[in-house]
């Protein structure tokens, strides 16, 4: 059984239960439509704490004004069985006038310079302050003791351990490595908007990384492998935003020589825009 809370002041007071027993808390923030991927964050925050609470809220601030809000599948029953077996102790499905009650509009926000201004940030003005404001909603709704975030996301992932650093959230952030299909595609829910043809190019994501990772390790220059690698991606029929080459910081390295690189993909695919990325150092992370 899974409990469903939908207020602020249910949440806490299941929380304020499990404190008193002493028992440590971790918090998966997810927008819903969850798949395998997710789950695995269940299971990685299992291993962290006695007790498991899960939030599914889609975020109207992180959306831009031409992007999928409306479109952005909910799937809340389903969501809580998955949940449920995957071994969650708690849901919190908050409303929008929950997370938001003076109105989105009038919402506090939050705002990263640099950070949450390259690449995703670049190519979704916004976006970050909208994750990073509602996350920091998350955490002082819920005040976990650890909170699971993929690695998929991994400009999300950074931004979030900078909010942590810079507010002083007594949390600790665990990331929960990248699920794969077993072509090697990132699971993700745009993932079920391609049609059969486009998830067969879709994989051209990760293979064009693993040059990526290629050509670093051979030591070529930093432009030809991000040059190329959009190239590639263009031939294959993607419309690309970025390919590049990034240090853990996502600040841009002199050479492919340097320790702990990781390459970073965004591109549209049809009408579906994919992300992922390769940390070149870790081949846990490769598939």
């Amino acid at each position: 059984m899974i409990r469903i809370v939908h207020t602020v002041a249910e949440l806490r007071a299941h929380l304020a239960g499990w404190r008193d027993r002493g028992q440590r808390v971790a918090l998966v923030p997810t927008m819903g439509n969850l798949h395998a991927g997710h789950f695995s964050l269940v299971g990685l925050a299992r291993q962290n704490a006695d007790r498991v609470v899960a939030s599914i809220f889609v975020n109207p601030t992180q959306f831009g004004p031409d992007e999928d809000f409306a479109r952005y599948p909910r799937t809340p029953e389903a969501d809580a069985e998955g949940l449920a077996r995957a071994g969650c102790d708690l849901l919190f499905l908050p409303t929008v006038e929950t997370m938001y009650p003076l109105g989105a509009a009038a919402a506090a926000r939050i705002r990263l310079p640099g950070l949450a201004e390259v690449l995703e940030g670049a190519a979704r003005p916004g976006h970050f302050d909208g994750v990073a404001s509602v996350v920091a909603r998350l955490f002082n709704m819920a005040d976990p003791d650890v909170a699971i975030f993929g690695r998929k996301d991994y400009q999300q992932l950074q931004v979030i351990r900078h909010l942590v650093r810079d507010l002083a959230f007594a949390i600790d952030i665990v990331p929960g490595p990248t699920v794969r299909e077993p072509d090697g595609l990132a699971l993700s829910s745009r993932n079920q908007y391609l049609t059969p043809e486009e998830r067969a190019t879709a994989v051209e994501l990760i293979r064009n990384l693993r040059t990526m990772r290629e050509q670093a390790a051979q030591g070529l220059p930093i432009d030809g492998i991000e040059q190329e690698a959009t190239e590639r991606l263009a031939a294959a029929g993607f419309v690309v935003d970025y390919a590049v080459v990034r240090r853990a910081d996502l600040t841009r390295p002199e050479s492919g020589n340097e320790a702990g690189l990781i390459g970073l993909v965004a591109a549209r695919l049809g009408r579906t825009r994919l992300i992922d990325n390769l940390e070149f150092d870790d081949p846990g992370t490769g598939a």
